[in-house]
């Protein structure tokens, strides 16, 4: 893309952003740019996360962001692990999603509802060398997540949870599960419990590995639990408070969604400023049609009004102020941007848009996903519904 384009599109209005925050989002670009984007084909081709990512986005401190100091995090704002999100997904949406999980879903878990020492032996590996999964779905528990029928029984000083968990993500490069079961099958939803569960457990193992449509290099497996011994002292919040850790982490984990989808429709859209400006037809660049251009117009416009929403949704929880349906309204709207802008980038490049050697089928394959997972979108109309009609 020509300066001017980058500087023209630039991203939302610089004010929104402190200078700290201006910082970060330059140097993960640069990350993004050096050392993920020379990887994305192959991670994608071999369905397989980088090591050298992995090792690479923990020595840059991008799956502590939230993290407090004192146990080896940045002790950042969760706008600023958002941020991350978002660029890394311009580059690879597997890459993005990866410490998406790791912030928004399993560090904040542990954050919110660890006791003490939880924090002390859990959040300095999470932080420095430790993969986070976090395990709740089940074959017969999509979006009625509290129909789970993993069992947790208490067994003197530990517990022994047997189940199936799938749809993990980083389930192959996890070290930390944040596993929900049911303890309780007669209170329904009020005995579910989550627990921190190591793959090293006895009774734990990682099983099938998806071979899925897009964010490939993202792993997604199952998770069996074959009377997997868990310590007492690895029940996180209180046993029966398991729905509401689950609830209010995907609250937050749809707001990061939602970072993945625009940074998704942004690589999208910045490829098909700069194909737009170097292929010819007619004797001059295509980007000089008025109809191309009214395109780019409306993939910028769309793309620029999910940003905000999503910015919008962190800054709110940031301030301690009530946004689970500016999130939901956040990641229902960035997901079907995400599609739609990628979409029409193929539709750019004609027929280089439809073959693997161009990107932009791998980001219009990665979008479909944002859909579907943490929530689906009729999930998120159902909670913006009974949010403004008040029931």
């Amino acid at each position: 893309m020509s300066k001017a384009a980058t500087e023209s599109y630039g991203g939302g209005p610089l004010t929104t952003y402190s200078e700290d925050e201006q910082m970060f989002r330059a140097s993960v670009r640069e990350f993004a740019e050096g050392e993920i984007r020379p990887r994305v084909e192959e991670m994608d081709e071999h369905a397989k996360m980088s090591p050298d990512v992995i090792k690479h986005l923990f020595d840059l401190g991008l799956m502590g962001v939230e993290t407090p100091e004192e146990y080896g995090g940045a002790g950042a704002s969760f706008f600023t692990a958002i941020i991350g999100v978002e660029e890394l997904s311009r580059v690879d949406p597997s890459v993005g999603v990866l410490m998406d999980v790791q912030n928004t879903l399993v560090n904040n878990a542990l954050i919110r509802w660890g006791n003490t020492e939880q924090k002390k032996k859990y959040l300095p590996r999470l932080a420095t060398d430790t993969v986070g999964a976090y395990a709740l779905s089940e074959a017969g528990s999509g979006s009625d997540a509290f129909a789970m029928q993993t069992r947790a029984v208490e067994r003197g000083d530990h517990y022994e949870l047997t189940g199936q968990k799938l749809w993990i993500t980083n389930g192959n490069e996890a070290g930390v599960f944040i596993v929900f079961a049911n303890a309780n099958p007669e209170a329904g939803y009020r005995g579910i419990t989550a627990f921190v569960v190591e793959k090293g457990f006895e009774g734990f193992a990682v099983g099938k590995k998806e071979n899925k449509l897009g964010i490939r290099a993202s792993s997604t497996t199952e998770i069996i639990l074959d009377g997997c011994k868990v310590p007492k002292e690895n029940v996180l919040g209180e046993a029966g408070r398991g729905y509401k850790v689950s609830i209010e982490t995907l609250n937050e984990g749809r707001i990061g969604i939602g970072a993945q989808m625009i940074g998704l429709a942004r690589g999208a859209l910045e490829h098909a400023l700069r194909y737009t400006a170097e292929r010819t037809q007619f004797k001059q660049p295509i980007n000089q049609f008025q109809a191309v251009q009214f395109q780019l117009a409306e993939m910028a416009t769309e793309l620029e009004a999910a940003r905000l929403m999503v910015y919008n949704a962190a800054r709110m929880k940031d301030a301690g102020l009530p946004f689970v349906k500016e999130a939901a309204m956040a990641k229902l709207y960035s997901s079907r941007v995400a599609e739609k802008v990628a979409s029409k980038a193929i539709e750019l490049y004609g027929g280089y848009g439809f073959v693997k050697d161009y990107p932009v089928e791998k980001l219009w394959r990665d979008s479909k996903i944002g859909a579907i997972y943490e929530g689906t979108s009729n999930m998120q109309l159902q909670t913006i519904a009974k949010l403004i009609i008040g029931k």
